[in-house]
């Protein structure tokens, strides 16, 4: 069976910030560095076959953190696995967006992949990973609005915000995915209480 671990890239400025990112390439801050090294050093004790991360820099730098301390290969990069582009919005807030926009923006045409082409995508990289990886468990590194996107289309959606270097795990059963894990933070905790 084959198994899917999708990670969300560890945080970025504009995350803090509250700002859409989509396909704009920003730079992990120094604490999505430490999310990252976390999680890898959470996956050295795990089993796992190897790593795809999206190519811009804030999953790909998540992905070479993790590979290092993990010892799990970084097989590629894969464009497939980029953000949702979302056009005129990228790098802006929810409040610059209203008021450029309006409170129904979503609604509008302003350069936004849609939802079949994001599955498209989604359906194209599943089909090749069955295909290259059967019985294997293989990281995907990409972003929170792609990610979000997938479980949607494969009917496993959660209304839980997903989390920075969250990891989620699918697992293939005959022919669909199961959900065994979603938005999982345990290698944040540790820290987290040691602040308290």
């Amino acid at each position: 069976m084959t198994t899917i671990g999708f990670i969300r890239h560890g945080s970025t400025e504009w995350n803090r910030l509250g700002k859409l990112q989509g396909q704009l390439d920003t730079d992990l801050t120094d604490e999505g560095r430490e999310q990252a090294r976390l999680l890898g050093l959470r996956l050295s004790q795990e089993s796992w076959d190897g790593i795809i991360s999206s190519d811009l820099k804030r999953a790909n730098e998540t992905a070479q953190i993790i590979s290092t301390l993990s010892g799990i290969p970084l097989l590629r990069t894969d464009k497939r696995l980029r953000e949702r582009k979302y056009g005129l919005v990228e790098g802006t807030t929810v409040a610059e967006r209203e008021e450029r926009w309006g409170a129904d923006w979503k609604l509008q045409d302003l350069g936004q992949e849609s939802d079949s082409d994001l599955w498209a995508r989604w359906m194209e990289l599943e089909t090749e990973i069955l295909k290259q990886f059967p019985g294997k468990k293989i990281l995907l590194i990409s972003h929170g609005g792609f990610i979000v996107q997938v479980l949607r289309v494969l009917k496993l959606n959660q209304e839980e915000f997903l989390q920075n270097t969250s990891l989620t795990l699918l697992l293939r059963q005959s022919d669909q995915w199961e959900l065994q894990l979603y938005n999982c933070l345990t290698h944040l905790q540790t820290t987290s209480e040691t602040m308290v």
